[in-house]
């Protein structure tokens, strides 16, 4: 009983520090964009009944709260790109306000939700406000929205037995962003190859101008750094100075687009991030070998740093394949492609 008070508490509290703005943990403190319902919004959900949250049950007497089961409903954490997806998702089949989302979508970031897949821990932090209820918190998370595990957490999985299965539900592009000011406007595999690795350290060396490249980089484990270090780099190991790691990719947003006004600088992101839910100074997305990131050319494979994001969950878990299958079926489709993401048709 005092375990579960204890949690409220302190959800209720992150809660109120995420809305507004105060807090920088999990998914939350990486977003400064509205996310909120569009006027346009259509209910694609035909038949709402088939993933609904479990029972409630009163939380102590005389005190108001609840705790409620998952049911059928998969209990998700993941990437901070895929919390617009997931609030959608709530939305359609919940028809949870707008006030609660950002409770019930209190996502960790990529690499703690891996940990939780692995090693079935729950998300503690789930709430719906409004009705007073704190979800199961001792639920293990069904499934993780986002980018696919990196080479540690695959290996995590497999050391614990857990077999993971990773459905692609949409497409993104890995890109790379300089501030506004700097005329380049596109750059060669080879030539990021070779200014990650130090090879290249002068803009005028790839056509701008005669200026040192200050390259930034994510943290080991993060889902940008691993796409990084496993499609971007091909086996090199890229190298950086410890000033130049972003911890959030907040952080290296703002670091790139308000370095110095002069666009000196160099950070990689997804698209969907930097379109949707952080926006900071004045960024520019280059093309990468003379392509640009558009939904076509995602789709065609043309562009060269291609993504999916992913529902990913252990194999055996009923729920989380169901609910992984309607996400790539034409009505799933409809619904993550209203949230903003390139369908997968």
């Amino acid at each position: 009983m005092k375990k579960h008070l204890m949690s409220w508490i302190v959800l209720a509290m992150t809660i109120c520090l995420a809305a507004s703005g105060g807090a920088e943990s999990g998914s939350w403190g990486q977003i400064n964009q509205s996310l909120a319902r569009g006027a346009d919004w259509v209910r694609y959900v035909e038949n709402p009944t088939d993933f609904q949250l479990g029972e409630e049950r009163p939380y102590g007497e005389g005190t108001g709260l609840k705790i409620q089961a998952w049911g059928d409903y998969p209990s998700l954490d993941g990437s901070t790109v895929c919390v617009p997806l997931a609030m959608e998702l709530a939305r359609q089949w919940l028809n949870l306000a707008e006030e609660d989302l950002n409770g019930f979508v209190n996502f960790s970031t990529t690499p703690y939700a891996y940990d939780r897949l692995t090693e079935e821990k729950p998300n503690p932090m789930v709430t719906i406000v409004s009705r007073n209820v704190m979800m199961d918190d001792t639920h293990p998370i069904d499934m993780v929205l986002g980018t696919g595990p990196n080479a540690d957490e695959r290996q995590a999985a497999e050391d614990t037995g857990a077999e993971l299965v990773m459905v692609p539900v949409c497409y993104d592009a890995f890109v790379f962003l300089v501030g506004s000011a700097n005329p380049v406007d596109s750059l060669t595999e080879e030539q990021i190859r070779d200014i990650y690795t130090g090879r290249i350290e002068n803009w005028k060396e790839v056509g701008g101008t005669n200026h040192w490249i200050l390259a930034y980089q994510r943290p080991h484990g993060s889902g940008s750094q691993t796409a990084m270090e496993e499609m971007v780099m091909q086996g090199e190991e890229p190298v950086a100075q410890s000033s130049y790691i972003s911890e959030g990719m907040a952080d290296l947003i703002q670091q790139v687009g308000n370095f110095d006004g002069e666009g000196h600088a160099i950070g990689y992101s997804y698209l969907y991030y930097v379109d949707a839910l952080y926006q900071s100074g004045s960024l520019k997305v280059l093309d990468v070998n003379g392509i640009a990131p558009t939904p076509e050319n995602l789709r065609i494979g043309a562009y060269p740093y291609t993504v999916h994001y992913y529902a990913v969950y252990r194999k055996g878990n009923e729920t989380a394949e169901r609910f992984a299958n309607w996400l790539a079926s034409d009505e799933g489709q409809r619904c993550v492609g209203q949230a903003g993401y390139v369908t997968l048709r």
